[in-house]
């Protein structure tokens, strides 16, 4: 039988200031490991700490533009586009621009704090 997910689980960010993570398929929300599926709002100005991850993630920026530093560049994600971080490869997030940004991530296999690697 389908298995109906009437609203997600609220995570904590990593971050400067506050961002909302709306996990509504993953670890916390449906004990899935395979995968993560969540709904993310940062405000202007926010930045996360660089990570290596031991998972792909797939981003679609819904509203604003998220911002990627990655080995060797740095890239603007805007509305209407999206980006493939790979699984051991080196980057930072943050939402520079004034409105901010809307996303939604796909992580494979599903988030885990202990598998993502933050810069201290």
């Amino acid at each position: 039988m389908p298995q109906l997910i009437e609203q997600p689980n609220r995570i904590e960010a990593a971050g400067n200031k506050p961002k909302l993570i709306d996990e509504y398929i993953g670890r916390v929300s449906t004990q899935t490991s395979a995968v993560s599926i969540a709904h993310m709002r940062s405000l202007s100005g926010w930045m996360e700490p660089g990570q290596q991850p031991e998972f792909d993630e797939f981003t679609v920026v819904i509203k604003g533009m998220l911002h990627v530093e990655y080995e060797g560049g740095e890239m603007d994600v805007q509305a209407g586009q999206a980006v493939i971080a790979r699984k051991g490869e080196w980057v930072r997030y943050s939402t520079p621009s004034p409105e901010g940004a809307e996303y939604i991530a796909v992580c494979l296999p599903a988030f885990s704090p202990d598998i993502v690697h933050r810069d201290s």
